[in-house]
């Protein structure tokens, strides 16, 4: 396993394999933020160096027993807490399609060690994209998953209310048996199906980079569905709405951090960790309450059709800032937030290459509540009439 030039793993395992399951001979990495049990997980933090947890978490040992092999935990921004993976105490994350550019985030490694060929499968966690902003990066397949049914025990958390647990693999097929596994399903895996109907929500496509939009049109012609436009009364809001959750949270959860060693948060992390200080609890309740009425609103337009579909970043995949990394993370998220909104499951998909950069380009599709299967089937189809997912980076020797 050479990862130097990505430095997508913060501590390599080696550890019996579980002979037989479903997962038998898949290579398996965890986002570091995921409790490993025999050595550190450090959720990329040096004030969590040292910290190492009694047990697996229960994601890592429902993949183990599934067969699956763990060779490493991943590098990621600092608590999770940033989209570009360039905040971590492991050093910066890098792409393996371009190593000037970000790989995404905050499960950065996880993304990066998938397309390297590192890891077959890696679990990452999304707040408010940080499966589904890597996949697209990375130009691997991505699952944001119905809320509540993937376990968050061992994880450390963001914010409750919108953290998940999923699967990253450069297949739907590899992260569909990752996700029964998961979700401790015994139901058959989906066979490719092809969506009859697709809602395009309009306001997330008028500020798209023109190749990223040249692109998702040309993916939308493969699928060959009646296109429908939908319009949800402020889907707009969302990232202000999840922002709100998701830093009031952040202030919370290292209120003592902060008092007693902010020096110990890399910079970038402790800008973003602090900005939750000044949120009251009436503006986090008020943010809880227009989530349920964006989650209703979305439920309904998702009533008329199969499923919804956005490009997942609305900019070619940006080189390494760390000058200006507030600005380029709130530009990354700006589709990925509506969905982390909704209770149900999203997909991250690779469908191409930016017509300047060559870099991976990525859709969402959004279903709802526990229609994951609507997804994978989608996804499944799609990568039968295309070959975007079997391609590997030139930047990492194979």
């Amino acid at each position: 396993m050479d990862d130097a030039r990505t430095n997508s793993v913060i501590r390599r395992v080696d550890r019996p394999v579980v002979p037989g399951g479903t997962l038998s001979g898949i290579r398996l990495g965890v986002k570091d933020n995921i409790d490993v049990a025999g050595g550190s997980t450090t959720c990329a933090s040096a004030f969590f160096a040292d910290r190492v947890p009694g047990a697996d978490a229960e994601v890592v040992q429902r993949l183990t027993a599934a067969g699956a092999q763990l060779v490493a935990t991943l590098n990621l921004s600092e608590f999770a807490v940033g989209v570009t993976n360039q905040n971590s105490a492991a050093g910066p994350c890098r792409n393996p399609w371009d190593l000037d550019r970000v790989p995404g985030g905050s499960s950065g490694g996880s993304g990066a060690a998938v397309a390297a060929g590192v890891v077959d499968l890696a679990l990452g966690t999304d707040t408010g994209g940080s499966i589904r902003l890597p996949a697209s990066a990375c130009g691997v397949v991505g699952l944001r998953p119905t809320i509540g049914s993937i376990p968050t025990d061992g994880v450390f958390p963001v914010c409750d209310d919108v953290d998940t647990v999923g699967p990253l693999a450069r297949d739907v097929a590899l992260v569909a048996r990752a996700q029964r596994v998961l979700t401790c399903s015994t139901a058959a895996l989906p066979a490719p199906a092809v969506p009859r109907r697709i809602g395009l929500p309009v306001q997330l496509l008028t500020d798209v980079d023109p190749g990223v939009r040249a692109v998702v049109d040309a993916a939308v012609a493969v699928f060959g569905a009646e296109v429908v436009p939908i319009e949800v009364e402020g889907l707009l809001d969302a990232q202000d709405i999840v922002y709100t959750l998701v830093y009031a949270d952040l202030a919370r959860i290292h209120a003592d951090r902060l008092a007693t060693e902010p020096d110990r948060f890399h910079p970038d992390t402790l800008v973003r960790v602090g900005l939750g200080r000044g949120i009251t609890a009436d503006e986090r309740a008020a943010a809880v309450l227009a989530r349920q009425a964006l989650q209703d609103r979305i439920s309904a337009a998702l009533d008329g059709v199969d499923l919804l579909l956005t490009p997942t970043m609305p900019v070619d995949v940006p080189r390494a800032d760390p000058d200006d990394v507030l600005r380029v993370s709130r530009r990354l998220g700006q589709l990925t937030y509506p969905w982390s909104l909704h209770a149900g499951p999203t997909l991250a998909l690779p469908v191409g290459r930016h017509p300047q950069s060559g870099m991976p380009v990525g859709v969402q599709l959004t279903a709802p509540v526990d229609a994951e299967d609507v997804l994978l089937a989608a996804g499944l189809w799609f990568q039968e009439q295309t070959a975007w997912h079997t391609a590997r980076p030139p930047a990492v020797s194979r």
